[in-house]
């Protein structure tokens, strides 16, 4: 028996393809699915393995999931050592996908992958396994321990498959969950500056420039910490911070924020520049982290 890539050539349709987020590729360009038609799938009676199968992969065609489900499944139970078993592991899995039924999916995944681990199609589960995960995301308001789990399942994807298509989108999609991180440590930050639990605040924001310096809130998190420590009188801290901020971000609206904010505290000294007294060399433009550390 071929391959699932050989066997499931009409799984995925112009219709049906999964839009890949903030790109114009599909999972039809990424898809392990080949253009030809099994050799080995012919039109049998629905009780034969070839049979479901065929009609499984139709309803993924027409959008009866359920009922593709159902072929699949049929087919694992009454066909254990079936040349279509392991596909069919892997397309009821996609299926539940399909179907926002995410938990289903992962463990019908994780079945596949076990049963299976050196498939030719283990880098497609794994990375439909990732997306999983990936569409559960919650908003920042709640808490983002689905964050953290979609983030280290695609970096599974990474890791394994680096060559791959699928890791080339896990990695993109792993930088939008780290800004989705640091999103939330922002808000808690923002949340414990305004309750005035100043320290507190102040181990949120450094945590955004410290460990998410690829994101887009390290900006605004450098600017709250010249906040936080004008409120406390740590003017040097701040002055300090603010040419960190400028250096990095010279033309934000954030870094003009956090002048007039040293100029409305009298956090200025005579020759500072818009950001306060230059506090790291030229040559470090760019590199946040090292800026960061070399101030404090």
């Amino acid at each position: 028996m071929s391959s699932f890539a050989s066997n499931v050539s009409r799984l995925v349709p112009a219709g049906l393809a999964l839009a890949l987020l903030g790109g114009c590729a599909t999972l039809d360009s990424i898809n392990p699915f080949s253009d030809s038609k099994p050799a080995a799938v012919a039109e049998k009676t629905p009780q034969t393995p070839e049979g479901l199968y065929n009609n499984g992969v139709d309803a993924l065609h027409s959008g009866r999931y359920a009922l593709a489900v159902t072929q699949f499944e049929n087919i694992q139970q009454n066909y254990p050592y079936s040349g279509f078993t392991a596909n069919a592991q892997l397309l009821e899995g996609y299926a539940y996908y399909l179907q926002d039924h995410y938990s289903d999916a992962v463990l019908q995944i994780n079945r596949f992958l076990q049963l299976h681990p050196t498939s030719q199609d283990a880098a497609y589960a794994y990375y439909l396994r990732a997306l999983c995960y990936y569409e559960q995301i919650a908003d920042i308001q709640r808490d983002q321990q689905g964050t953290v789990q979609a983030m280290n399942a695609l970096q599974d994807v990474v890791t394994r498959f680096p060559d791959t298509a699928y890791a080339r989108d896990a990695r993109l999609k792993i930088d939008l969950c780290r800004d989705h991180l640091a999103g939330k440590e922002m808000l808690i930050g923002r949340y414990y500056e305004q309750q005035h639990y100043y320290e507190a605040a102040i181990n949120r924001y450094q945590r955004v420039v410290q460990d998410f310096q690829t994101t887009n809130h390290v900006a605004e998190a450098l600017h709250r910490l010249v906040e936080v420590y004008l409120k406390l009188g740590l003017n040097d801290q701040a002055r300090r911070t603010a040419a960190v901020l400028g250096y990095n971000y010279p033309g934000s609206t954030w870094y003009q924020d956090s002048y007039a904010d040293l100029r409305q505290a009298g956090a200025l000294q005579p020759g500072d520049n818009p950001a306060g007294q230059p506090a790291v060399p030229a040559q470090n433009r760019g590199f946040l982290g090292r800026a960061y550390h070399s101030v404090f």
